[in-house]
């Protein structure tokens, strides 16, 4: 059953659309992340320009989010004045992302930066993640160290500090700030929730609580998301709604089996799995970039400066 795409500009099997939403919403479901990291490649591999595939997945990453929001508000754990701190930086870095986004398309290297992009973020992730859970699933403890004392971080010397009561924290504004730039801008380039990257961040290096660093994520994904497809659109008119729709009907749905598949395997497995899926991903990216194609030359509009 086709159905055709009017920004795509291409007619596409829906039933191959809600079946790709489906896979990576159960993925996102059982794993407990975003799947922006694999829905925005999928969507790029069955032929939709990079920049539509980009822009589309924003909204069906802050419809995912705003189910989890709902969730965790409803157990009083989300942090708002952390999340403040990070907006105040997602918001802008959204805008950057979304400027430096249509500088790339005008100029052509969207496409290739965004490959390169992939194949070192997911190449990177991918592989650290494979090495702990191998040795997870082998019962292989690394080496003791030797204990250090505690030394203060660089981030820790910038001033207005604040403190978050609920996270239980007591962080510089402008740190905080900076890494809510970084994920409003990842993902508003490469078409990514950032959850993947905000949290590991809020957990290893602000240490902030397990319980209220999943919520507290989620609603800053939520407002860059949205800021990004609202942004998106009014500038370079890339949000495709039908796909978005398809995208967000087959994601919801997914998430949920996926959820409960998720409970049923331990720790160790579940990131094993997710480390092969980030790898092949990367993977394929990569042999995209160094494979010759069957055809070199390739005809592409840009904009003039």
């Amino acid at each position: 059953m086709q159905i055709y795409l009017p920004i795509a500009e291409l007619p596409v099997d829906v039933l191959l659309v809600l079946a790709m939403s489906l896979a990576v919403g159960f993925v996102s479901g059982m794993f407990g992340v975003g799947g922006g990291f694999l829905m925005t490649p999928l969507l790029i591999f069955i032929g939709v320009p990079t920049a539509v595939a980009v822009a589309s997945e924003a909204p069906q990453i802050a419809a995912s989010a705003f189910t989890g929001v709902l969730a965790y508000w409803r157990r009083r754990a989300i942090d708002f004045k952390l999340s403040a701190v990070l907006l105040a930086g997602g918001v802008v870095g959204s805008a950057g992302g979304v400027a430096f986004f249509n500088a790339l398309r005008a100029s052509g290297q969207l496409d290739a930066f965004i490959a390169i992009s992939y194949v070192l973020m997911l190449g990177t992730i991918g592989g650290l993640m494979l090495v702990e859970s191998v040795r997870s699933n082998l019962d292989v403890a690394p080496k003791p160290r030797p204990r250090r004392p505690p030394t203060r971080r660089f981030f820790d010397r910038f001033p207005l500090k604040l403190r978050f009561r609920r996270s239980m924290i007591h962080a510089s504004a402008i740190s905080l700030a900076g890494l809510g730039a970084f994920i409003g801008f990842a993902g508003a380039v490469l078409g990514v929730g950032g959850g993947f990257l905000l949290v590991p961040a809020l957990v290893y290096v602000f240490r902030v609580p397990t319980a209220v660093v999943v919520g507290t994520s989620l609603f800053q994904i939520l407002v860059t998301m949205l800021a990004s497809t609202v942004m998106h659109a009014t500038t370079n008119a890339s949000v495709d709604i039908v796909l978005a729709i398809l995208l967000m009907i087959g994601g919801s749905i997914g998430s949920q089996f996926g959820v409960r598949v998720g409970q049923k395997l331990s720790g160790p497995r579940l990131r094993l799995l997710l480390a092969v899926m980030l790898l092949v991903v990367a993977g394929r990216f990569l042999a995209d970039l160094v494979i010759e194609p069957d055809e070199p030359f390739s005809i592409s509009q840009t904009e003039r400066a």
